[in-house]
C-alpha cells in the first residue's frame, strides 16, 4: 500500500457535464459538474461493452472526496480498481456522481429547495455515460451504490427508475426515520435557542465563519439540507418538520419526510423491488443514527414482499457510522459478479 498514490490498473477519467436540469437551481449551485468515470483494465484494448455501477456520496460529500487518502487506508478509487485488477469480478465502468449543494447535499431527490438532482442523475448523467463510454445500456447491467445519504439514494433510485437500475448496494443508508432523524430533532431545538428558533439565522452565521467549529453545526447542517430536500415550500423555503421552539412535530410536514423513508416505500414499489437482480445491505452495529436498524428493516421488508434470499446480501458488522469505506469494494465485487453481460 503506497502512502501517497498508487498506479491504477484501469483508468480514471475526469469529465465535466453541463446540466440543463441544474441550471438556475434554487441555491445558485454550479450547473457544470465534475463526473469521474473509471474504466477497468483492458477497456482500451478492445470494443467490449461493460456493465456500470454508479457511486453516489454521503451527506457533505463531493466527488473529489473519493480520491482522499486516509492514514493506513487507500481511497475507494484504488480499492475498487483492485477488485478488477485481481480478477475478483469481471470489469465494470464505475461512475462517480457529484450531487453537492450549498447546504451540503441533495439527498438525490428533486426538490424546489435544492434542485432536480434525481432527474440530473437519471436523465442526464446516465445518458451521458452511455453515450461516451462502452457501457451495456440496460437496467440489468446497471447498478447504483452509496453510503449514508448515498445509501438512501441507492435504495430509492431503483424504486423510482426501475427502467435504469437493476441492482443496488446501500451502506448504512438513511432509513427508518423514526430512529435516524427524530432523535436529532430535540437536539436541534436546543441548538436553535441561540438563533431565536430560526435555522436560516444559524445558516447565516455558519457561512460567516470557519465551518464546523460549533457543536451544533453538523446536526443543523444535516437538518437544513434534509428539510430543503423533503419539506420545502414551492418557492424553495425550507420548512422544518417540527416547531423550532417547542419541538412539537408538525404532522403535515413530517409526513412529507416519511413518504421518502425507504422502509415506507417498500410496499408502494414492491414490483420494482422484486425485479432487482441483486441487493447489498450493510451497516455498523453501533451506528449513531441507528441505521443498522434501518438496514434490518429494509432487509425484512424485501423478504416480506417476496424478494428471494439469494438476491440479498446482508451483514451487520462492528462499527459506527464513519470509517466503513472498507466495505465499499466488497459491495462492488458482489454487484459486478451479478450484473448481466
Amino acid at each position: 500500500m503506497s502512502i501517497w498514490s498508487s498506479e491504477l490498473a484501469g483508468s480514471l477519467h475526469h469529465d465535466t457535464i453541463e446540466s440543463r436540469l441544474l441550471r438556475d437551481n434554487p441555491l445558485g449551485d454550479p450547473h457544470v459538474r465534475p463526473l469521474w468515470v473509471y474504466t477497468p483494465p483492458g477497456y482500451e484494448q478492445g470494443d467490449q461493452r461493460y456493465p456500470s455501477i454508479y457511486v453516489i456520496q454521503g451527506y457533505s460529500g463531493q466527488v473529489t472526496m473519493w480520491g482522499n487518502r486516509q492514514p493506513f487506508r487507500e481511497p475507494f478509487i484504488e480499492t475498487a480498481d483492485r477488485v478488477f485488477a485481481e480478477g475478483r469480478a469481471p470489469g465494470c465502468v464505475l461512475v462517480y456522481v457529484d450531487a453537492w449543494t450549498a447546504y451540503g447535499g441533495s439527498q438525490f431527490v428533486d426538490s424546489p429547495g435544492t434542485g432536480n438532482y434525481h432527474s440530473y442523475l437519471c436523465d442526464e448523467v446516465v445518458p451521458y455515460v452511455d453515450a461516451h463510454y462502452r457501457t451495456l445500456p440496460d437496467r440489468e447491467s446497471r447498478a447504483i451504490t452509496g453510503k449514508s445519504s448515498g445509501g438512501f439514494g441507492a435504495m430509492i433510485t431503483p424504486m423510482l427508475r426501475p427502467d435504469l437500475f437493476g441492482a443496488l448496494a446501500t451502506h448504512a443508508g438513511d432509513a427508518l426515520y423514526e430512529y435516524c432523524y427524530l432523535p436529532d430533532f430535540g437536539k436541534s431545538v436546543r441548538y436553535l435557542r441561540d438563533y431565536d428558533g430560526d435555522i436560516l439565522a444559524w445558516w447565516k452565521d455558519f457561512q460567516s465563519r470557519v465551518s464546523f467549529t460549533k457543536e451544533e453545526d453538523m446536526s443543523l447542517c444535516l437538518l437544513l439540507g434534509c428539510t430543503a430536500a423533503f419539506s420545502a415550500d414551492p418557492d424553495g423555503t425550507p420548512r422544518l418538520p417540527f416547531d423550532s421552539r417547542t419541538g412539537q412535530i408538525k404532522p403535515e410536514l413530517w409526513e412529507r419526510w416519511l413518504a421518502w423513508d425507504p422502509i415506507r416505500m417498500i410496499d408502494r414499489y414492491a414490483d420494482e423491488l422484486r425485479s432487482l437482480r441483486a441487493v447489498w445491505i450493510d451497516a455498523g452495529t453501533r451506528d449513531e443514527w441507528f441505521l443498522d436498524l434501518g438496514a434490518e428493516a429494509f432487509r425484512d421488508g424485501l423478504r416480506r414482499i417476496g424478494v428471494p434470499e439469494e438476491k440479498i446480501a446482508f451483514e451487520l458488522f462492528p462499527a459506527k457510522h464513519g470509517g466503513i469505506d472498507f466495505r465499499y469494494p466488497m459491495a462492488v465485487e458482489w454487484l459486478a459478479n451479478r450484473l448481466l453481460r
